[in-house]
């Protein structure tokens, strides 16, 4: 065979391969998904959240937390764009998110926050608020103390770590310990944003945090996502969101995560919260996630909430709470009822509140 032929034969042989690879991206971001509307009754849009609502998290009391302003590769959202972190009460007569008081001291220019969880003290009921920011393209995780008497936020700690490098979410399971979702394998930008696309392995992790230790506890996902913990803190729920499934993992006595199931959910599931009186898994998902990363303001990304009900059953039971086409909400990213009511947050979009059925 002479160089030409060699040549043709290599560019065939790529073609092909990149061919197939596209062609498995579109199979798992569901990019000819079509998705018919489910909406619930009493949905109006949150005030102030007009640049996302990435992650929301409620406490008992019924204080949610809620990150605004993830500017994030892709996502159609301006970098002048300043990173924030809500709170709203549900208390209160009339339910609007109320931006919280940063330190002075604090970084808020490259403040790009993602991820959130929430860990309260049981010594003596101190709130701790844990966000994965984005600074530069980085990752790190910011501690904070909650001030419930003026709504403000103080600084304790910024946490790096080699094994750190790309953290997606993030759930507390003490006052510095927490779990922690790396959903890319490559931290160089070009391998991880086309390389790492294309080939889709599963390459990404979960991560275990604490001040002593720092390990990787579960493997073999292809897009770990949204991470959470059942009431009891036994359990340890992944959403792996290019594999359309969510795993339910044991802790161990050594913070190590032991694989129990999966449980196919039929959609890419972004950020899960657990309902404490119920254990039921809320998470908002995209339906065609095709549409969320080749962003078309003519043809935009629909959202989905699913619940599951009964997760650590023999029957797990996957339900449809809401859907839209991207008319009225684009890429949903979390879901978390209180009461009566259901929260819904969104990547760069708005954030929807309903009444549940």
């Amino acid at each position: 065979m002479g160089k030409v032929g060699f040549i043709s034969l290599l560019i065939a042989a790529i073609a092909v391969f990149l061919g197939e690879r596209i062609a498995n991206l579109r199979k798992r971001f569901q990019a000819t998904q079509e998705l018919e509307t489910n909406h619930l009754p009493n949905c109006v849009f949150l005030p102030n959240l007009n640049h996302g609502s990435e992650d929301i998290t409620i406490l008992r009391n019924g204080l949610a937390f809620i990150s605004s302003g993830l500017r994030y590769p892709g996502m159609p959202i301006l970098d002048t764009v300043v990173g924030k972190i809500y709170v709203l009460d549900f208390n209160e007569t009339r339910i609007k998110p109320i931006e919280l008081r940063m330190p002075r001291n604090f970084d808020l220019e490259s403040f790009n926050p993602h991820g959130i969880s929430v860990y309260t003290d049981p010594n003596d009921g101190t709130v701790y608020l844990f966000v994965v920011s984005h600074p530069e393209h980085k990752t790190q995780i910011e501690r904070f103390k909650f001030v419930e008497e003026d709504y403000s936020l103080v600084h304790l700690k910024t946490i790096k770590h080699e094994l750190l490098h790309s953290v997606n979410d993030i759930v507390a399971v003490g006052v510095e310990s927490f779990y922690a979702t790396i959903d890319q394998y490559f931290v160089n930008e070009f391998m991880k944003g086309i390389v790492e696309l294309i080939l889709l392995q599963p390459w990404t992790t979960v991560v275990y945090y604490s001040p002593e230790e720092v390990k990787v506890v579960s493997d073999g996902y292809y897009f770990a996502n949204g991470i959470n913990v059942s009431p009891d803190q036994k359990y340890v729920y992944v959403a792996d969101m290019a594999d359309h499934n969510v795993h339910v993992l044991e802790r161990k006595e050594d913070n190590g995560l032991a694989f129990v199931k999966s449980v196919a959910v039929g959609s890419l599931c972004d950020n899960l919260e657990v309902d404490p009186n119920t254990g039921d898994v809320w998470s908002g998902c995209h339906p065609n996630a095709w549409k969320l990363f080749f962003y078309d303001a003519n043809n935009t990304p629909g959202s989905e909430v699913i619940q599951i009900q009964n997760i650590l059953s023999d029957e797990p039971v996957v339900k449809q709470v809401y859907a839209d086409d991207g008319k009225v909400l684009q890429g949903s990213s979390v879901a978390t009822p209180y009461g009566n009511k259901l929260l819904i947050g969104t990547v760069f979009h708005k954030a929807l509140i309903c009444d549940l059925k």
